[in-house]
């Protein structure tokens, strides 16, 4: 029989907003701040308010013109990479106690933990190693955290999501039982981990509320009404799951991609969109050589302005043969962009994916392939990477990187979109 496993997953408390107060000086637990760009409208998103504000009845991720008029609150300006930096150091906390094998990183405030073989070498419970490496976070770096602890990793989350908002020191602890006792009934379901509103809606229509009646209805309806996610959903009305950290470790995908997306910040016309696309193709070609890919496969998605109200266009193109090269991939995106836009609808999104990534090394010729431009133009790029890594990301820029509606300088000075802080 295998051995039973025991997961920890820590959250930190409404970390952008807890580093902003401890940057000031600040507690979180009775500071009123929020991290949002106050150079953008009202309507834009507050990428954390801080837990006293939560008390307030603040709901996390509200746009900012939602906050009640009578709150005095901070605003803070978004500065992702002193956050990749506390996370980092956070990190360097987490090592103190556990393998990084046996850490899975889950997002840049979250991480599972296989606590199971390291507990009787500490001579501690699990909720103990919890509070020991919660303290530790605080005293260190003075961001307070949250614990969830569970016999998988499915029960480790709901353990930290649900169970541990109830509990006085932050902490949940879930086995398979005590979830079908405690959680079969609660409401709604979207407070469970990989459970949308679409989902819910469907489930609804069933008459299926909670984990309860999940587990309790026709398998048969579930795979009907949900397809293969029904699987995923059936065994976490049961509060298994079979997946383990060390099997996340070991997976291999079978095939690889990039991808790069932006929002735009207003609606884009026909030939401005299609500058963007220029740009963000040009970037990827770049990161394909800096991480030694070459690609046949170009996948381009196109959200169109919300006031049309008109479904996103897709479309795929394929190259006569894998490059990384800008000046090769160019005309194909260019093409499959016209082809797949209406030219009289903007569009406010962009998303560009190169799939089906092939080892350089590996690299097949085509027939009508100019062997010798390829390899030039490839000593240009690394050329070009080598002097944005040194003189920094504005050091080389291309003409249409100045144009009107141009997004790429602002995006070198910002990570995940958002700036960087630097």
């Amino acid at each position: 029989m295998a051995k039973q496993r025991i997961y920890i997953c820590i959250d930190l408390k409404s970390f952008y907003a807890s580093v902003e107060c401890v940057e000031r000086g600040l507690d979180p637990m009775t500071t009123n701040l929020i991290v949002a760009d106050p150079e953008r409208s009202e309507k834009t998103i507050c990428l954390a308010v801080s837990p006293a504000m939560k008390a307030l009845g603040v709901r996390n991720r509200c746009r900012v013109f939602e906050i009640p008029h009578g709150i005095e609150y901070i605003t803070a300006q978004p500065r992702m990479q002193l956050y990749i930096d506390y996370s980092a150091e956070i990190y360097s906390i987490y090592l103190k106690y556990i393998a990084k094998e046996d850490i899975q990183v889950y997002s840049i405030d979250e991480v599972f933990m296989d606590v199971t073989d390291y507990l009787n070498m500490y001579r501690l419970t699990a909720r103990e190693l919890g509070i020991k490496i919660m303290e530790d976070i605080y005293e260190t770096v003075g961001v307070r955290a949250t614990c969830g602890i569970g016999t998988n990793l499915y029960l480790a989350k709901i353990a930290l999501d649900i169970t541990a908002k109830h509990s006085e020191d932050f902490i949940g602890v879930l086995d398979e039982e005590s979830y079908r006792k405690t959680l079969w009934h609660h409401r709604p379901l979207t407070d469970f981990w990989r459970v949308g509103a679409g989902i819910e809606k469907r489930l609804a229509r069933a008459g299926i509320y909670d984990m309860g009646q999940i587990a309790e209805a026709d398998e048969e309806l579930l795979y009907y009404m949900l397809g293969v996610d029904a699987e995923l959903l059936i065994d976490h009305a049961w509060g298994r799951e079979p997946v383990t950290i060390a099997d996340i470790k070991s997976y291999t995908p079978k095939s690889s991609s990039i991808t790069s997306g932006q929002v735009l910040p207003r609606d884009y016309g026909h030939e401005e969109g299609k500058l963007i696309v220029k740009e963000m193709a040009d970037e990827m070609c770049l990161e394909l050589v800096e991480q030694g890919f070459v690609t046949d496969s170009v996948t381009l998605y196109l959200n169109y302005s919300r006031a049309y109200g008109i479904d996103a266009a897709r479309g795929s193109v394929s190259l006569d043969c894998a490059t990384s090269s800008s000046k090769e991939m160019l005309p194909y995106i260019e093409k499959l962009y016209d082809k797949i836009k209406d030219k009289n609808i903007p569009i406010r999104k962009v998303s560009l994916s190169y799939n089906r990534l092939a080892d350089e090394a590996y690299r097949q010729y085509g027939l009508f392939c100019d062997v010798s431009e390829t390899e030039r133009e490839n000593k240009v790029q690394h050329a070009v990477l080598d002097i944005k890594k040194k003189f920094g990301k504005d050091a080389i820029l291309k003409g249409m990187n100045l144009e009107k509606g141009a997004t790429a300088r602002q995006r070198n000075h910002q990570i995940g979109g958002h700036r960087s802080g630097t």
